[in-house]
């Protein structure tokens, strides 16, 4: 699997162009675009000021808002509108283009930051949805590829349950639309995946998209790893993301991450939840290195890192790995990067309750 790039860019402006092209000689400005305050004109200079804004801002990696903005002319009108989203598509999907995968750029929800795949994820997916509102507003039909709206919807939309078809499912998720038995979406954000930064390395977030690709034995949608990576246990982590996200209840900020070394961008590992946190605030954490990676205090560095944060949290107060009693190397990771072990009283109750496999439990608690 390929990861959404510049080239998917473009394909939705392009498909755009040559729906909305038909009524350039319409008034874009004596209507309104579908269900909204915005005209058609409005709703088309919106979409060219994302298209330059991602563009601007991931050119340079910024951290804060550009002090700039994109406007129409006053005589622009439809042709002219669609030159503009076409210029500053190409503008957008040569920066995702040439753009270091490393790079993040601002962007507020809900980590504060995107990367290169995000803001072209985000690109097409402002090309679909405002496209297809300026269309209806204009009495035009339109409907973009199912692999534009797939791309969308596995990359910026993680916390959406697959529908039975990817552009009536993202209309839903965008508050545009009806699927059966699911009620109906009045607030909605995409959202980009979470980076935790460690010292040598950062856990860069999994993508449902990413871990579907994982999980058949890719490399995880443009993840670039050390020799013989990624080890088995990512792969099996991968699939229980895809389960979750197909079933609805992938939460990203409790899914995977990959370890993605500094020095020299490479993946050298995996670590991440095996779900929320239950109703005591209890979640559990499993992580793997590559064997070339191994004996360079990577995992205590991540298992750590990962910790922290997840112990920030209002809704986590206790941490817990279980390893098998003769896997004293992980013992070690754990012991190292604070975790104690349970009690067998404690022991016993997560077997029981939560279903946990037998195992050497050991936790590490808010405080």
């Amino acid at each position: 699997m390929r990861p959404i790039n510049g080239d998917d860019v473009i394909a939705a402006v392009e498909g755009s162009a040559t729906t909305l092209g038909t009524a350039v000689d319409r008034d874009w400005k004596g209507v309104k675009a579908w269900r909204m305050e915005w005209s058609c004109q409005e709703t088309a200079e919106h979409v060219a000021q994302a298209l330059f804004g991602y563009a601007s801002r991931l050119v340079t990696g910024a951290q804060d808002w550009l002090p700039c903005d994109l406007t129409f002319d006053e005589d622009a009108g439809g042709a002219g509108a669609l030159e503009v989203i076409r210029s500053t598509g190409g503008l957008l999907a040569a920066t995702v283009r040439t753009t270091p995968r490393e790079v993040r750029a601002v962007h507020p929800y809900p980590f504060g930051s995107a990367d290169r795949e995000g803001f072209a994820a985000m690109g097409v997916a402002e090309v679909l949805l405002h496209t297809h509102d300026i269309a209806r507003g204009l009495g035009l039909a339109y409907e973009p590829s199912e692999d534009l709206a797939e791309s969308v919807l596995t990359w910026i939309f993680p916390h959406v349950q697959p529908g039975p078809a990817p552009w009536p499912t993202l209309l839903w998720a965008t508050g545009r639309g009806e699927l059966p038995g699911r009620a109906p979406v009045t607030e909605w954000r995409w959202r980009n995946n979470l980076v935790i930064p460690a010292e040598r390395f950062t856990l860069v977030g999994v993508r449902p998209a990413a871990a579907r690709d994982l999980r058949v034995g890719g490399d995880g949608g443009g993840f670039e790893w050390i020799e013989n990576g990624p080890y088995q246990g990512t792969r099996e982590a991968a699939t229980y993301l895809v389960k979750a996200y197909e079933a609805g209840v992938h939460r990203p900020e409790f899914g995977v991450f990959a370890l993605v070394r500094h020095e020299d961008g490479r993946a050298i590992g995996g670590i991440g939840f095996h779900g929320v946190p239950d109703e005591e605030g209890r979640v559990e954490v499993g992580y793997d290195l590559v064997e070339g990676a191994r004996g360079h205090g990577y995992a205590t560095e991540a298992l750590r890192t990962l910790t922290e944060w997840a112990l920030a949290r209002d809704d986590v107060d206790t941490v817990f790995a279980t390893i098998e009693g003769d896997n004293l190397p992980s013992q070690r990771v754990v012991a190292r990067s604070g975790f104690t072990r349970a009690t067998v009283e404690e022991e016993r109750t997560a077997q029981d309750e939560h279903g946990m496999e037998s195992g050497l439990q050991l936790h590490i608690r808010r405080g």
